[in-house]
């Protein structure tokens, strides 16, 4: 099926260590903080009033400001409201609203809980307040694949592109889940770092830190973006998608569904796997999860393979927003013409052979695949590369 290219076209970003894309970008070649990555100067008031903010949950916040960022970024688009989509994901949306209010009723009882508890925690109000705030009128998704969400709702949204539903879309993820509950549910299950230190593929590597944010991409048909003059970052060649169908935390340690993935996105490109130049790797700094990883781009790509960076060494694990950052931040390595390096790691896993960039390395931009393997065994892929003139 013949189908038309993707072009991103906007960035919007609220991350730990920085919001907007330029201080973002700035943030991942900085020395990260230890302990967990709180978004602490989010002022929500540049794009919602005192009432509104109260009546919207933090995840939604977060996508809201990623979006009118990301409009802002891109320009005035001539499309018609109803060909214009919204595919954000979301791990676990308002959980911040639902543990704040299962106290209240617990509390003062059950006359006191809100009566936006219900619109407020639903996992799908980050892409409805988008799709409400700004007009956009074509179909409009949540994804919620656990860490996976991001890039698979990125994908969804290129595919409506690509094959002619929409002209435009908004793809990416946001996530708010670092309240006192959620905290504990991954401290007890051992998965959160006792350092309060990502080390992504490092030896002494003992779970991740988790993160909050959220990041949104302006996606469109790339002549229409060519031929209204619009910066392009980069284009969106093909994703992947598949499930361990293993456990519902651990990946399967052979990594043979995030071989299959990767083959998918390879394939869904049209690209062999010497064409990657660069990946961006989920790198959550598990035990488990690195190794499993590290073997599947082994398998796929050879000894040393591409190499691989994980920015989660300075932003954290954001969960369902992880995907929709790493994605921002692959874009941005190849505008800066620079790898950004993979934070917290001082001694690489002698088990593990692939090549790991420790500190910012140049590149001539090409190919760049985006990994994303969440709880259940959800994987995902995302295939980034500048535009050429093919």
């Amino acid at each position: 099926m013949s189908r038309r290219r993707v072009a991103v076209t906007g960035i919007g970003v609220v991350a730990p260590c920085g919001i907007g894309a330029d201080a973002f970008w700035d943030g991942l070649l900085a020395e990260p903080p230890p302990g967990e990555r709180r978004i602490t100067d989010f002022d929500p008031s540049p794009w919602f009033g005192t009432k509104e903010a109260r009546r919207t949950d933090r995840f939604a916040q977060f996508a809201v400001a990623a979006a009118a960022m990301a409009l802002d970024d891109a320009g005035p688009l001539d499309i018609d409201p109803a060909r214009r989509g919204v595919m954000l994901g979301s791990g676990v949306g308002g959980l911040e609203t639902l543990e704040k209010q299962i106290v209240i009723r617990h509390e003062k009882g059950p006359d006191r809980v809100s009566p936006f508890l219900v619109p407020m925690m639903m996992a799908n109000a980050g892409a409805a307040s988008v799709s409400m705030r700004f007009g956009w009128q074509g179909p409009c998704e949540t994804t919620v694949t656990a860490c996976a969400a991001g890039t698979h709702a990125i994908a969804n949204a290129a595919r409506l592109v690509a094959h002619g539903i929409c002209d435009a879309a908004l793809g990416g993820g946001s996530e708010a889940a670092l309240t006192p509950t959620s905290i504990a549910g991954f401290t007890n299950m051992t998965a959160l770092s006792s350092t309060g230190i990502s080390r992504p593929f490092d030896v002494e590597r003992d779970g991740f830190v988790i993160a909050e944010g959220g990041a949104v991409l302006v996606l469109e048909e790339l002549e229409a973006a060519r031929a209204r003059g619009a910066r392009i970052y980069g284009e969106i060649l093909g994703s992947g998608s598949s499930a361990d169908a293993h456990h519902i935390t651990a990946p399967n340690p052979s990594g043979s569904g995030a071989i299959r993935c990767m083959e998918q996105a390879l394939a869904d490109a049209g690209l062999a796997p010497d064409d990657i130049r660069q990946i961006n790797g989920h790198g959550t700094s598990t035990p488990l999860n690195d190794a499993a990883e590290a073997e599947a781009i082994t398998k796929v790509f050879g000894t040393p393979g591409p190499p691989v960076t994980s920015t989660k060494g300075v932003t954290g694990h954001a969960l369902g927003a992880a995907g929709a950052l790493e994605a921002v931040a692959v874009l941005l390595s190849i505008d800066r013409r620079l790898i950004p390096p993979t934070a917290g790691l001082t001694n690489l896993d002698p088990e593990i052979t692939i090549d790991v960039v420790t500190e910012p390395q140049p590149w001539e931009p090409g190919p760049t695949l985006s990994n994303s393997f969440g709880f259940g065994g959800h994987n995902g892929c995302l295939l980034l590369a500048p535009v050429d003139d093919a």
